[in-house]
């Protein structure tokens, strides 16, 4: 102890200069990591695309919103995708109420969420018409289904095979390109991000 109290000011001020370097290296390294993650995620779910819109709160016309995690605007028209980031072997079923999650020896269900896509489904075709909505809950690989997977449910690196690349110009022409511009001037930006 009588040898820390003898240290100079300038060798305190060097181990502190090193402690908060040693922090901001860390920091640093735990932020790039997030972001890269979060740019491959990105890219995973859009990558098939023409256009997308992240995060945004569709009107239900009752005043109301509906937050989806992305809209697609692909050759075959506009997806809702409903992306979910649970780790463990999960258990679910059309007519199951709840999905059960068993991650080592921890249990848990949450509400199928089947409904609530159709329900974001029914809300995207009221403003884009006649052009095809479809809608997928997309899991990220943390996440297993050892029985199978539920109708209009995908694990992420399924969805370029379901919803293969679209040329721009095709999959903007008439009548997709004015109803998806509808659709970008209905919606606003949903602030509840969480990936469930």
């Amino acid at each position: 102890m009588d040898e820390l109290a003898r240290l100079s000011p300038t060798a305190w001020a060097l181990i502190g200069g090193a402690a908060v370097l040693g922090f901001g290296v860390s920091w640093g390294w735990r932020w790039y990591r997030r972001y890269r993650a979060r740019k491959a995620l990105l890219g995973a779910v859009t990558g098939g695309s023409a256009d997308h819109l992240a995060d945004c709160l569709v009107p239900d016309g009752a005043g109301a919103g509906f937050h989806v995690d992305f809209l697609l605007l692909t050759g075959q028209g506009v997806v809702v995708i409903d992306l979910r980031d649970i780790r463990g072997n999960i258990f679910g079923g059309d007519q199951m109420a709840e999905w059960t999650v068993m991650d080592g020896a921890h249990r848990f269900t949450f509400t199928n969420p089947q409904s609530t896509l159709y329900d974001r489904i029914a809300a995207v075709k009221a403003l884009v018409g006649e052009v095809p909505v479809e809608g997928r809950i997309v899991f990220t690989r943390r996440g297993k289904f050892p029985k199978g997977l539920p109708k209009w449910t995908l694990m992420i690196d399924a969805v370029r095979g379901e919803f293969p690349a679209a040329e721009p110009q095709s999959a903007t022409a008439a009548p997709y390109g004015e109803s998806w511009a509808r659709l970008k001037g209905a919606v606003k930006p949903s602030y509840m991000v969480d990936m469930r």
